[in-house]
Parts: structure tokens; C-alpha cells; sequence
């Protein structure tokens, strides 16, 4: 028979080795993720309607769908984009024909001298009055202006379209930012979801050891300090499951705000996120086609664009420019004595000096045109790293996923024969409470690496633009409605 004391020694140098090895591999699960400041407005929500007696059942696509429609952050960005279209309608009435129409009538007196008639000085002046009046003038008119030809006003709007088009992509881009925040809140809430069954679970566990130990101290088969060890346990995982349900309730709340739900709502999740394979694209194609449709950077090259325009305007405003106005209308001293008479005039502005005020304007335009190009430039570089990054996170979470579910299933494995031999009498419950706190690593290093592995699946998703198609196709298209 083997001596009870030595396989006990062995079995525990076991037991705190797969620990150390469980605690090991939680560096390996590191990797970046979506957080938010407190003050941004994307970590908000305007919430719709009132809230219903009965919980709501949300799916993925549901939290992805409202975040959409209620998101603090795209509502702002849309409203960025109204403002940049009127903004370019404002530009475009410069180069549009201006056509107002006036209808007056007033009653004055006129001082004849005043409009070059000597009379004092005249021989007839004792003949005729000084001031005529007061007579009424009856006057309708309808007046026009074109710009034929103005470069300030012509890259004016060619800047606001390109403004324009910048602020479409960045709210392409805040929707594809607010369906990975929403996918991300989605995910910690199952994630926390997981961690409070597996608290549960333990509980139950421990609560079941702490029965058995009982039993076999009124047997006589084991010591007190067991029993002891035991209900410790049990304290332990109580206190546990109330963390992780507070967790919950704390990450359904983040959920709730992003999403914009109606406040107090109650809600579950309906369902866990799919399994789905890893997506099918090498690093190369992953970054050509982030470079082609990356809202943002399409937003940067388009405000580059924007300042070139806006540095080619300020040139254009030394140049002449061409304009021409016309009025056409009837005038009289009664609306039916009115006689139509109409002025037409060609304008060409020539700008001479202007006191240094076209080269403050170049220099300011200039230094603008740099800074547009530098930060494109440095986008550019961050869609780099960004797709390297998701590709490497994808590959270490997928492996780490791997490691996680066989630790998970060796710590399972490992309590249940700690458990056969407490309950046969060749082991103190030490075995069992160190195979529990193994059990609880590994449950947590699970947990973690399903919302990395998924998480990171969302992440490349976003590198490449398009996230809104791009999240819902990787997180299962077959419930897409």
C-alpha cells in the first residue's frame, strides 16, 4: 500500500503547480480594448419611449441595431453632417444666381439743388420752386446678381464638398466605432453573465464539500479543521457570487446607456454569441482593404483634399473676379402711371493692395494644408497597426481560447478526484479546496479568453472599416434579420 503522507505531498505540489501555470497564462489573454472616457459622448445613449413592465429580450443584433438609432455619439456625428451640408449650400449660393424682388411705395419731397439744379443762381429761379413735393413713388422691381467668375468663391465650394464628404465618412466612421462599443458592451455582459453562473456553480460546490465534510466528521473518517476548511471555502465563493453579480448588474447598466434603452428597462440577453470561424483573409489583403475603406481615413484624405482647396481660394481672391447685376421693374407716381424701366451692369473687381492681408491668409492656409497631411499621414500609419494588431490578437486568443478549455477541463477533472479521495478517507480536504481555487482560475482565464477570442473578432472588423456589415457577418449572419 502507498504511504498516505508522501502521495499527499506529491498530489499538492501537483495541485499548486497547475495553478501557477493556470495564473501564468493570463498575460498571454492581454490585448487592447475599446474603453471610453466618462465624458464620451459614445459611452451615452438618448433614451426612446418609456419602460415596460416586462423584460425585454435582446439579441446581438437588437444591441447593435438600437445603438445605432440611439447612440449619443452617431446622433452628434449626424448632426456634424447636416451642419457640413448646409455649410456647402451656403458656399454653392455664392456661384447660384441671387434673385430678390421688392415692392415700395413712398411719399418724399426733393431739394432740386441737391440733384445739380443751380436755381438760385439761375434767372429762372424765382420762377421755380427749390423743393418739389411731397409727391408718392409707386416703385415694383425684381433684382438679380450672378457671379460669372470668382476662384475664391469657385474653391470655397469645392472645400465645403470636400468637408462635406470628410463629415459622411467620420459618421461612417462613429457608426462603425458605436457597433464595436455596443458589441463590446454585449460581450461583457456575457462575459459577467458566465463568470456569475460559474460563481454560482462553485458556490453550490463548496456548499456540497462543506455536507460531505460534516458527514464524515460525525463519522469519525475526518478531523474538525476539515469542516473548518470547508465552510471557509464556502465563505469564500459566497462572497464571490455577490462580486460577480454586482459585475452584472453594473455591465447590463453600461449596456443599457450605450444602447439608449428607456431608463429603469429591464432586459436579458436571449441568447450567447455564435461560434463562427476565424475570419478567411491574410494580413496583406486585410490592410489593402483597410486602406480603401477605413471611414476615418477616407475622412482624413478628404479634409487634405478640403485644405487644398481652401489654399487654392485664398490665391483665387488676388484674382479678378466677374459679376453681374440687373434689376427690371416699373416706377411712377401711381401704379397705373408706372413705366417699366430696367439697369444692367457688368462688374470686374481687380484687387490692388490690400494691406498684406492675402499672404496672412496663404501662411494661415498653408499651416492648415501641413497639418491636414500630417494627420493623415499618421492615420495611416495607425490603420497599419491597427490590422497588425487585430491579427495578432485574433491569433493569440484563438490559441489561448484552446489552452483555456483544456486547463478548464484538467481543473474539472482534477476536482473530481480530489473529491473521490477526500470522501474515501486518504486526503484532507486541502486536495479539494486547492482543485476549487483551481477550478475558479480556470473557469476565469475561460471566460476571458471567449470574450478576447470574440472580442478581437470585432476588433479586426473595425481595422478594416465597415464594422456595421462587417461585426453582424462575424457574429453569425443567420440571424440577421
Amino acid at each position: 500500500m502507498i504511504p498516505t503522507q508522501p502521495l499527499r505531498t506529491f498530489l499538492t505540489l501537483v495541485l499548486l503547480c497547475a495553478a501557477a501555470v493556470l495564473a501564468a497564462a493570463a498575460p498571454v489573454l492581454a490585448q487592447a480594448r475599446p474603453t471610453l472616457p466618462p465624458d464620451s459622448p459614445f459611452a451615452g445613449g438618448v433614451p426612446d419611449g418609456t419602460a415596460a413592465g416586462e423584460p425585454l429580450s435582446l439579441t446581438v443584433f437588437d444591441v447593435i441595431d438600437r445603438a445605432l438609432r440611439h447612440n449619443l455619439g452617431v446622433l452628434l456625428s449626424e448632426q456634424g453632417t447636416e451642419r457640413a451640408s448646409s455649410v456647402r449650400a451656403a458656399a454653392l449660393a455664392e456661384l447660384l444666381p441671387n434673385v430678390t424682388a421688392s415692392a415700395s411705395a413712398s411719399r418724399r419731397t426733393n431739394n432740386l439743388e441737391a440733384f445739380g439744379f443751380p436755381l438760385s443762381s439761375s434767372p429762372f429761379g424765382a420762377l421755380l420752386p427749390r423743393v418739389v413735393g411731397p409727391f408718392t413713388v409707386y416703385d415694383a422691381r425684381v433684382f438679380l446678381s450672378q457671379t460669372i467668375f470668382d476662384l475664391n468663391a469657385i474653391n470655397d465650394a469645392r472645400a465645403e464638398g470636400h468637408n462635406l464628404s470628410a463629415a459622411r465618412h467620420s459618421y461612417r466612421s462613429a457608426r462603425d466605432f458605436v457597433v464595436l462599443v455596443a458589441a463590446n458592451a454585449y460581450l461583457q455582459v456575457v462575459a459577467a453573465n458566465a463568470r456569475a453562473v460559474s460563481a454560482r456553480a462553485q458556490l453550490e460546490t463548496a456548499e456540497a464539500l462543506h455536507r460531505q465534510a460534516e458527514s464524515l466528521r460525525s463519522s469519525g473518517i475526518v478531523a474538525g479543521i476539515d469542516v473548518i476548511r470547508a465552510e471557509v471555502r464556502v465563505a469564500t465563493d459566497r462572497q464571490r457570487v455577490i462580486v460577480a453579480e454586482n459585475d452584472l448588474q453594473k455591465s447590463k447598466l453600461q449596456l443599457a446607456r450605450v444602447i439608449g434603452l428607456p431608463i429603469g428597462q429591464a432586459f436579458t440577453l436571449s441568447e450567447d454569441v455564435p461560434a463562427v470561424p476565424t475570419p478567411d483573409i491574410t494580413f496583406e489583403e486585410a490592410l489593402e482593404r483597410a486602406y480603401k475603406q477605413r471611414p476615418d481615413y477616407l475622412a482624413a484624405l478628404e479634409r487634405v483634399r478640403a485644405a487644398e482647396s481652401a489654399r487654392r481660394a485664398v490665391l483665387g481672391s488676388g484674382l479678378p473676379s466677374v459679376k453681374v447685376n440687373a434689376d427690371y421693374g416699373s416706377i411712377g407716381l401711381t401704379w397705373g402711371a408706372a413705366l417699366p424701366t430696367f439697369n444692367l451692369t457688368g462688374e470686374i473687381a481687380v484687387p490692388i493692395f490690400e494691406g498684406g492681408r492675402l499672404q496672412a491668409r496663404l501662411a494661415e492656409a498653408d499651416a492648415a494644408l501641413r497639418e491636414r497631411r500630417a494627420e493623415a499621414e499618421d492615420l495611416r500609419t495607425e490603420v497599419y497597426y491597427d490590422v497588425r494588431s487585430a491579427f495578432l490578437d485574433l491569433q493569440s486568443t484563438e490559441e489561448a481560447l484552446k489552452t483555456a478549455a483544456r486547463a478548464r477541463d484538467l481543473a474539472m477533472l482534477q476536482l473530481t478526484q480530489s473529491r473521490d479521495r477526500f470522501a474515501a478517507g486518504v486526503a484532507s480536504n486541502i486536495e479539494v479546496v486547492q482543485s476549487q481555487e483551481a477550478v475558479a482560475l480556470a473557469s476565469e482565464q475561460y471566460i476571458n479568453a471567449q470574450y478576447g477570442f470574440n472580442l478581437a473578432k470585432a476588433m479586426l472588423a473595425r481595422s478594416l472599416g465597415s464594422a456595421e456589415d462587417a461585426v453582424k457577418r462575424l457574429l453569425g449572419s443567420g440571424n440577421n434579420r
